[in-house]
């Protein structure tokens, strides 16, 4: 699980038939280094599914890989990522990043 910023959203005309009606968000992992200083994201952004409701600028957990698609079984959903969480605050133990 890591944690990321949602940047925006993404819509989609023709989405896959499992997919209608779903949130997706463009997302933007963050670093422990990102998070201390609250800098913007320096990794690529990727697009997460989002059951939760999180707004722009919301910091969030992700899963990736088959765990993101576990919420939805028996059903498929052609996702890599899902929205696991919206944090309210981080604490981060500044020892842990020297």
């Amino acid at each position: 699980m890591r944690i990321a910023k949602v940047l925006g959203t993404v819509t989609m005309n023709n989405p896959h038939p499992s997919m209608v009606g779903a949130r997706l968000r463009l997302i933007g992992p963050l670093s422990p280094p990102e998070l201390r200083d609250g800098v913007a994201p320096q990794a690529d952004e990727i697009v997460a599914w989002d059951d939760l409701g999180s707004g722009i600028g919301s910091l969030v957990a992700i899963s990736e890989g088959a765990e993101a698609a576990q919420p939805f079984r028996p059903n498929y959903k052609p996702i890599d990522v899902y929205i696991s969480a919206i944090l309210d605050h981080v604490d981060i133990d500044q020892n842990l990043l020297r």
